[in-house]
């Protein structure tokens, strides 16, 4: 088809003044990148990108993502004129409580929108993932008679996104991967929000990319035919290597007041909608105009882009029927249907009652048989594999010559890691789950917000988790990480005391699909807690909470313990006799989701005299024990030892646990 170039600028300017009547209504939002990428979202939506409005989610749509979630009205006005689920009426509520159009992309909330997006460069790393999901899904899926994965990702990213480091990270991992189904366009217009670009960045963006192994071109991104020019080349590509298109654009554009300039950026121009709306011929007294002719071209454009769809379903239903086993696994990979955790922990054999291990040693055991299983989780490190020990024994490396490999070297990119991670999960097929040091939770910590937020069901499995880390020292003890990511909303963690919790733990973070789970395992080793039956550990964890040890006599006092502390409130409780229960606290989280009857029958409110035992900041667990109560924990950094004396030293024992009980 040829590219209609005078309706599509008509398009473009409508959609700027789209831009400019939602941001004027409600005094808020940015203007720049929506003005000045318009006839790029002209030539993707109005003509080149392959998707079905009618389908947000069809597996084989080409998948935009806007990086630069600031501009989200460009994504809105875009999907609005493409025929998605954004009507006329949800544009104008731009910004406004419970609308579908929030002040940045949000998954889930507005059809079209295929990740959260607004913390600078995350887009960027989500993108790096989903193309990764397309590489594995091709590999896996395709046949010979039928290539039915064969979209591209698309993500258009700004020069903050380019400045933040996990875009570096992820733009470095997809170079290295040859993931040629990835192109990223640079609105490139020498802008950032506080001065011109040239303040604070000088770097050739070209040679760079170049350099770590990608095809660069650079144009005009107000000239239409430039821009299908160059995304055509950039899909079309057998090269190997992932695409960057620098389009040369003018942030404001259509506003000459501020056009070009800093104060192009967010929602200044806004003041001076009604010159800038008749510079762009729309009629003064039509706000939020779209005329009818570009109306009918993006309704004649979406039955074209359904034929094709329907064209390819034509495909996909012979490629069903040809292969059932493929056609099974791929139904497999609902992302909302949860798995059963019973059945999960049932694959996982028990350990031997002498075993001693520590938590990241059993889960390795455990991953192992799970993945058996679960043909569609893969897993990835920071260049940690030999410490994180998750592996996947029975597959090998995702690299350039095997797509279909479950084990993804990520590289010391902890940020990009859980980006790509999140882009993965976005895409809906694979189940991701990463590694590193818990320490490090801090690096990927951004992402792991997003994917809370997002209700993304990522795996971390994040290890040496605790003073247990021992010679390493305070650098790499991470005292306060896990009360950190504990009060993040929509965040799992769980925190296993045995090699029986470590199973029910996988099998938790395995159950959860409306969320992220994180695994905080051991570096030193752990005994099997045999004084509390197998199936109690195991289905205890996925209450978060559980009576580990039960008093034999009038409950007096609750022993809370976490972790590798738990055996040491075991011991405490046999010293301080016979009211003495002890509660296993793998995951808050979970634990407080359950009843209030449960959660009662585990601490009842009458007894307060109760201390938590954590090696770790202690404040967070007064939720538990209350005012009254008391915390053994370590509220300061951690001392490079081997781990029994870092403990000790600390004062994180059993005697220690006695006296604060016996003081209450």
């Amino acid at each position: 088809m040829t590219l209609q170039t005078h309706l599509l600028a008509k398009a473009a300017n409508q959609a700027r003044g789209l831009a400019i009547d939602a941001v004027h209504a409600c005094s808020s939002g940015h203007l720049g990148l929506p003005l000045g990428a318009a006839e790029v979202g002209a030539v993707l939506f109005g003509h080149a990108l392959s998707h079905n409005p009618e389908r947000p989610r069809w597996i084989n749509r080409d998948r935009f993502i806007l990086s630069a979630g600031h501009g989200s009205m460009f994504l809105y006005s875009w999907l609005h004129l493409s025929g998605y689920d954004v009507p006329i009426e949800q544009v104008k509520n731009f910004r406004v409580l419970h609308s579908t159009t929030p002040g940045h992309p949000e998954f889930r909330e507005t059809p079209g929108v295929e990740c959260t997006t607004g913390p600078l460069g995350q887009g960027v790393g989500n993108a790096v993932g989903m193309a990764l999901a397309g590489q594995m899904a091709a590999a896996r899926f395709n046949t010979a008679e039928h290539a039915i994965f064969d979209y591209h990702v698309i993500c258009l990213a700004g020069d903050g996104c380019m400045q933040e480091g996990v875009a570096m990270e992820a733009v470095a991992f997809a170079g290295h991967q040859k993931l040629d189904n990835l192109i990223l366009i640079y609105d490139s217009n020498d802008v950032t929000l506080d001065a011109m670009a040239n303040k604070t960045q000088s770097e050739n963006t070209a040679q760079r990319f170049k350099a770590i192994g990608w095809e660069v071109q650079t144009i005009d991104g107000h000239d239409l035919a430039a821009v299908l020019k160059a995304f055509t080349r950039a899909k079309k590509t057998k090269s190997g290597m992932p695409q960057l298109i620098i389009a040369r654009t003018t942030i404001g554009k259509g506003i000459p007041e501020v056009a070009g300039t800093a104060k192009g950026h967010g929602e200044g121009g806004a003041k001076f909608s009604d010159t800038a709306r008749a510079g762009l011929g729309l009629p003064p007294d039509q706000h939020f105009f779209v005329s009818d002719d570009v109306r009918g071209y993006f309704a004649s454009h979406k039955e074209r882009l359904i034929r094709a769809c329907n064209k390819w379903s034509k495909g996909y239903k012979a490629w069903r029927e040809a292969n059932p086993d493929r056609a099974a696994l791929l139904d497999s990979a609902n992302p909302d249907r949860a798995l059963k955790a019973a059945a999960l922990l049932e694959k996982i054999p028990v350990f031997p009652s002498d075993a001693k291990l520590a938590t990241r040693a059993a889960g390795r055991d455990v991953l192992q048989p799970l993945a058996v299983g679960l043909p569609l989780l893969i897993g990835g490190s920071a260049d940690l594999y030999g410490s994180t020990l998750n592996y996947i024994a029975a597959d090998k490396d995702f690299d350039p010559s095997n797509r279909t490999g479950r084990n993804i070297r990520f590289g010391i990119r902890e940020h990009g890691m859980a980006a790509i991670a999140n882009g993965v999960a976005y895409d809906g097929i694979f189940r991701p789950s990463i590694a590193t040091f818990l320490v490090f939770a801090d690096y990927s910590r951004p992402a792991m917000r997003i994917a809370a937020l997002s209700k993304l069901p990522v795996i971390y499995v994040y290890t040496h988790d605790s003073v247990g880390v021992g010679e390493d020292g305070p650098t790499h003890q991470p005292v306060e990480t896990i009360s950190g990511l504990r009060v993040i909303p929509n965040f799992d963690l769980i925190r296993p005391a045995d090699p029986e919790e470590t199973a029910g733990a996988f099998a938790a973070a395995l159950e959860r699909v409306d969320g992220p789970t994180l695994l905080a395992l051991t570096r030193q080793a752990l005994p099997n807690l045999n004084e509390i039956p197998v199936s109690t550990r195991r289905e205890g964890v996925l209450k978060g909470g559980y009576i580990a040890v039960k008093e034999t006599a009038e409950l007096t006092h609750i022993l809370i313990g976490t972790g590798s502390e738990l055996q040491l409130a075991i011991a405490a409780a046999k010293t301080l006799g016979a009211g003495v229960r002890v509660v296993s606290m793998p995951s808050t989280q979970r634990f407080d989701r359950q009843s209030t009857e449960y959660r009662e029958s585990v601490l009842p409110a009458a007894c307060r005299k109760r201390v938590a035992i954590e090696a770790g900041v202690t404040v967070f667990w007064h939720k538990y024990v209350g005012l009254d109560g008391k915390v053994v924990g370590i509220d300061r950094f951690g001392l490079s030892a081997p781990a029994p004396i870092a403990f000790k030293e600390l004062g994180i024992t059993t005697e220690a646990l006695v006296a604060a009980a016996q003081s209450l």
